[in-house]
């Protein structure tokens, strides 16, 4: 691997710039006309302009990413995270353009992205899945019929879907009955695919997801992450290792995790992601992403294992070169989703430029951004403008550490989250780590509401 294409924008694409520079590696970056100026084009040794503003007609176009690829001369593509890095079409189209991918195998992306065969995978390799259908349902009659046997409320998610689309919660028959075309609806324009499935809904639980990497051979765990602070089952903040599991349970995940990379020949960095019961402490399978996570910097600082180095030297034809012995964390991280949106106006975005910015600094503070004086948030893209992630030797020790990196972070011209991510860290429930995924929006709903109330 001499030259690679980063085939994406914003931190994620700074980032692999950045991995790709320390292992020697040329980087050549693409370009939206938004994007002319951007922080990843400044870093990449070349920039090849793929098309117009939205991501439709550029960063989703995988003939001009190929295109570009052929332009540069690059000989390896890294998709990134969103767009197209789970698309398996796109990762077939690169390899048979004689490039290599960095990720993995296409077959194994369309596997593991169809969320019922992905289940049939975990169940094959021993591992809990949440009670649900084990194939995928096409209409509102077979939906009812799988429901009553598996008891209400039951929760909806696309067949082939991810990032909260066409996830819906019901607890009857009628809800189910309408809901059931809306969420198929949705699941079929975002993914081209209505078919759905259902599962048990845990009311009280934990998303926690483990970090893996395979070679195709072999496949060894990085700990897991605690997700569970979610905002319309986005992300919000997530930590490494989670506070809310203990020792055997992270033990029984972790191994569960590796059995199912094993599985299936995995071949890259991934995340295989569980809902832990906090009633009952049993974990389940919900599925895998088969790319570099956001969050996987707290994957890094407990570990000390640079996720993208390897993903790369995995996809050059390296053997993985570390054994689970020698995988040992450390100390406490948590990472701090900061995006252009006002909280105070329901999260409105808030694209525009950005008059100032000041980035907090000092020991174990890492901020992934593409933010610098004058940029420009479109209105074209995600809001995510930047990641504060801090590590401390324990979880008090990165909560305290946590609070002055936020409270140092400047960025004026466009509204940003910091504030509602400095209250978040006050709350009593979040410093004993008394939360499961519908934590963060009931406190939301509750300062909406006292909001509200002072207004009037």
């Amino acid at each position: 691997m001499k030259r690679l294409l980063v085939a994406n924008r914003g931190e994620i694409a700074v980032r692999i710039i950045r991995a790709a520079k320390d292992l020697g590696i040329e980087t050549v970056a693409v370009v939206s006309d938004a994007d002319v100026d951007a922080a990843h084009a400044r870093l990449a040794h070349s920039v090849v302009h793929i098309g117009p503003a939205p991501a439709t007609k550029s960063y989703l176009v995988a003939d001009a990413l190929l295109a570009a690829a052929r332009e540069s001369g690059a000989d390896a593509v890294h998709p990134g995270y969103g767009f197209l890095s789970e698309r398996a079409s796109f990762a077939a189209a690169v390899a048979d353009a004689g490039l290599t991918f960095v990720g993995p195998e296409a077959a194994v992306i369309e596997q593991m992205g169809d969320k019922v065969r992905a289940r049939q995978v975990a169940m094959a390799a021993g591992v809990a899945t949440v009670p649900g259908t084990t194939d995928g349902v096409e209409d509102v009659a077979a939906a009812v019929t799988a429901a009553g046997e598996i008891g209400y409320p039951v929760m909806l998610k696309a067949a082939a879907g991810g990032g909260g689309r066409g996830i819906r919660v019901v607890a009857s028959e009628a809800e189910l009955t309408k809901a059931f075309p809306q969420a198929s609806g949705e699941a079929a324009s975002a993914f081209g695919d209505g078919r759905m499935y259902l599962e048990r809904f845990v009311r009280s639980a934990r998303h926690v997801e483990v970090q893996v990497l395979g070679d195709g051979t072999d496949a060894v765990h990085v700990f897991e992450r605690e997700c569970s602070l979610q905002r319309r089952r986005q992300k919000v903040v997530e930590e490494a290792p989670s506070p809310g599991i203990d020792e055997a349970t992270r033990a029984g995940m972790t191994a569960a995790a590796v059995r199912l990379c094993r599985e299936v020949g995995y071949r890259s960095a991934g995340t295989v992601e569980f809902l832990v019961d906090d009633a009952t402490g049993e974990y389940f399978f919900i599925e895998m992403n088969t790319r570099i996570q956001v969050e996987h910097p707290v994957s890094e600082w407990i570990s000390g294992i640079d996720l993208v180095a390897a993903q790369l030297r995995i996809a050059a034809g390296e053997p993985l070169s570390l054994r689970q012995e020698d995988v040992v964390a450390r100390g406490h991280a948590i990472e701090f989703r900061i995006c252009a949106e006002d909280p105070d106006k329901d999260f409105m975005p808030g694209p525009g430029r950005v008059e100032r910015i000041e980035l907090p600094g000092g020991p174990w503070v890492r901020t992934d951004t593409w933010l610098g004086p004058d940029s420009r948030v479109s209105p074209y893209y995600d809001s995510l403008v930047a990641k504060v992630i801090v590590w401390g030797d324990d979880r008090p020790t990165a909560i305290a550490r946590s609070r002055r990196a936020l409270d140092e972070l400047v960025v004026q011209g466009v509204p940003t989250t910091t504030g509602l991510l400095l209250e978040l860290l006050d709350q009593p429930w979040f410093g004993e780590a008394r939360f499961d995924t519908g934590t963060l929006e009931e406190w939301l709903a509750e300062r909406t509401a006292v909001a509200a109330g002072g207004a009037r």
